[in-house]
C-alpha cells in the first residue's frame, strides 16, 4: 500500500479551487464581429448571436458635435467594422454597456490606438492606473497630433458640462 502525501494533496485542491474560481472573470471576455460603430468610443460587437454595445474603457473621444469627434468615430471604424475583436471586459458601466478593452486582429489595442493618433483623451477618472494610455497622450499630445492640433482642445467630460474647461487638459502652447 502506497502512502499518499497529504501536502500534495492540498497543493493540487488550491490549483484546482484557484483556478475553478477564476474561471467567470476569463469567461466575461469574448470575440466577435464588430457590427456596429456608435462614435469613436462606444462599438457594437457581435456576441452569441446578439449585437453587444461595449464602451472602450480608460479612454473618452470627442463627442459627435466637437471638433475630431466624427473623425474619431471614421478612425474607430477603419480600424474595427466589419472585423473580429477580442473584447477583454473590465465592467459594466451605469447603462448596462460592457467596458472592456477592445483588441484588434493585429493584437494592437484600439482604445490605446485612438489615444496614439490623437482621437481620445486618457479618461483617467475611469482608468486611473493605465498608464500606457497617459504616456501614449503624452506623445500624441506633445506631437500636436489629431485633437492636440487644436489651441485648446476641450476634454469631452467637460464639454458634456456644458463646456467649463479644465487647463490642465489644454494643448501646450508655446512658451512666453
Amino acid at each position: 500500500m502506497k502512502h499518499h502525501n497529504p501536502a500534495l494533496a492540498i497543493v493540487i485542491l488550491v490549483i484546482f479551487l484557484t483556478t475553478w474560481l477564476a474561471l467567470p472573470a476569463f469567461a466575461a471576455n469574448f470575440t466577435g464581429r464588430v457590427v456596429g460603430v456608435v462614435d469613436g468610443d462606444t462599438i457594437d460587437v457581435l456576441h452569441n448571436g446578439k449585437a453587444k454595445r461595449v464602451r472602450l474603457y480608460g479612454i473618452d473621444c470627442p463627442e459627435k458635435k466637437q471638433p475630431y469627434g466624427k473623425k474619431a468615430k471614421r478612425f474607430t471604424s477603419n480600424l474595427a467594422f466589419r472585423k473580429i475583436v477580442t473584447v477583454i471586459v473590465k465592467g459594466h458601466d451605469r447603462y448596462g454597456r460592457t467596458i472592456g478593452e477592445v483588441i484588434l486582429s493585429n493584437g494592437k489595442s484600439l482604445n490605446r490606438e485612438l489615444v496614439k493618433a490623437g482621437y481620445a483623451w486618457w479618461y483617467r477618472k475611469y482608468g486611473p492606473k493605465d498608464y500606457a494610455l497617459k504616456i501614449l497622450q503624452d506623445i500624441s499630445r506633445d506631437s500636436k497630433i489629431g485633437l492636440w492640433a487644436g489651441a485648446e482642445p476641450m476634454a469631452p467630460w467637460e464639454f458634456r458640462k456644458g463646456g467649463r474647461k479644465s487647463s490642465r487638459f489644454k494643448a501646450p502652447g508655446p512658451k512666453s
